[in-house]
């Protein structure tokens, strides 16, 4: 990027913040638009929506708030004008932007709520940005793409007193409130142990950086994709989805699964912050005899080991294993030969000392093993269940908002999203660790970080015992962005 537009952009996001400082010491939520007409809600009772990020599970994300019945989407913002077409067809009243900044600096006024559906590595700065302005926020998953990030996330939305939500969407399931009846009653003792395991990735990882630049296409602002990643020439296909593949703007499959397969462990156990973490990754054949190893890409599979300390529902402490890239623990003895472990590619298996039960991705379909056990279960229903499942998710979030901040339960609100996204992306610095390259004194590559495990001062958010790893945990922005005023 050359010298004028680098200082563009810095003049920008100054007038940005200063904005956004004046905003957030004055505003107060209440929804601007006047409806009228048969059928519509009282202007109070409505939430007026602005899209960052309307592309693909954007879009999706605005079509199901939007069917909640309360919500109008009134702005959409997306750095690529082909991802947002959709959106752009979907709701044609709504106002397009391509800079985010650009439609907070002018429209913040005019809306009530925010949903940020864009690449990890700009999810933070977009919904601290939100949120000092008294928005309301639903926010992809993972929530953030760093540990720092989240840590800050968690305490804004208590800060600025807004209804949160991420969307792991099967928090909401009947499944994790099953788990917990069951886990309540006793069913299956004491849990001392997890498994949650996924076949993602399917998306490249394991890879060197292309060195085939490509054209930026004409519909892409490929700055404002990069936001707050090194400036890189844009590769092809990179975008839309690829991407999670690279450090720089994704966080693999923990983060793309993750959220979903240990959100039921987190809320069954009352897990918060892990102590420890080891991990061991796979590598790929550069040639015959070579195995490679490249630091800029997520590996193509995984075993991360994570150590919780006792919570108020268990006896002790609970060791979590996360596997990735088709790697699956071992088959429960309880589980007959033909029949399906999880759904298959992916799954959580939950140990105690007196049974043990599993279910599927978002949480869904859990069973005790033996499935025998199911057809006579007898546990009282006392968690209130969500309408519509994982399509309610969003407008429960909707409800919320409307209600005000602190009136309505939700299934994932950045004070249980916050912690969940910290473990994965704990485990994630392990990962990370394993692949951190150095030189021994004849010059030979090393890999100092691999076979440790990780001793994590969670007050201090550092690793105790492998500084070198610590440079992810608050990972620096491009010059130009910044997270917050």
């Amino acid at each position: 990027m050359d010298k004028a537009k680098k200082e563009s952009e810095a003049s920008s996001r100054r007038s940005f913040l200063k904005t956004t400082a004046i905003a957030s010491a004055a505003f107060m939520i209440v929804p601007r638009h006047v409806l009228g007409g048969k059928g519509f809600l009282a202007p109070s009772d409505r939430l007026i929506v602005a899209g960052v990020g309307v592309g693909g599970k954007g879009d999706s994300d605005l079509r199901l708030i939007s069917e909640s019945g309360k919500a109008d989407i009134a702005y959409l913002c997306d750095v690529d004008t082909r991802r947002a077409a959709n959106s752009v067809k979907r709701f044609p009243k709504a106002k397009f932007y391509k800079d985010w900044r650009e439609m907070f600096d002018k429209e913040h006024k005019n809306f009530d709520a925010v949903t940020v559906s864009t690449p990890d590595h700009n999810h933070a700065i977009q919904t601290l940005a939100a949120m000092q302005l008294g928005k309301h926020v639903y926010v992809q998953k993972p929530l953030t793409h760093d540990i720092f990030e989240a840590r800050t996330l968690t305490a804004a939305a208590k800060q600025y007193k807004v209804v949160t939500q991420m969307g792991n969407q099967g928090a909401s399931n009947n499944g994790p409130r099953q788990m917990k009846e069951w886990y309540d009653a006793g069913l299956i003792g004491d849990v001392h142990t997890i498994y949650a395991w996924t076949d993602r990735p399917v998306w490249p990882q394991g890879i060197p950086w292309s060195a085939n630049k490509a054209d930026i296409p004409k519909e892409l602002d490929w700055d404002l994709w990069l936001g707050t990643a090194p400036y890189k020439d844009y590769v092809d296909k990179l975008v839309p989805f690829n991407w999670r593949g690279w450090w720089d703007y994704g966080t693999g499959a923990l983060g793309d699964m993750g959220c979903h397969l240990l959100e039921a462990p987190f809320s069954v156990l009352g897990l918060k912050y892990a102590t420890e973490v080891q991990a061991s990754v796979g590598s790929v054949y550069v040639d015959e005899f070579k195995r490679g190893y490249f630091p800029d890409s997520c590996p193509p599979s995984s075993h991360v080991t994570l150590k919780f300390p006792k919570t108020p529902k268990t006896k002790g402490e609970v060791t979590v294993h996360w596997m990735d890239g088709g790697i699956q623990p071992e088959r429960p003895e309880e589980l007959g030969a033909n029949e399906v472990f999880g759904d298959g590619g992916n799954g959580t298996l939950f140990i105690g000392t007196k049974g043990k039960m599993m279910s599927s991705t978002y949480s869904a379909n859990p069973r005790l093993l033996p499935l025998s056990k199911n057809a006579d279960i007898k546990v009282k229903e006392k968690f209130a269940r969500v309408k519509g499942e994982a399509d309610g998710h969003y407008a429960q979030w909707v409800e919320a908002a409307i209600a005000g901040y602190g009136k309505n339960e939700l299934s994932s609100p950045f004070e249980i999203a916050g912690p969940l996204t910290e473990a994965l992306l704990m485990a994630n610095l392990a990962i990370r660790a394993a692949d951190i390259q150095g030189k021994n004194a004849e010059g030979k590559t090393i890999y100092p970080g691999r076979y440790k495990k990780l001793l994590w001062d969670n007050d201090n958010m550092k690793v105790t015992n492998f500084d070198e790893v610590n440079q992810f945990v608050k990972r620096e922005y491009r010059k130009g962005w910044t997270l917050g005023a």
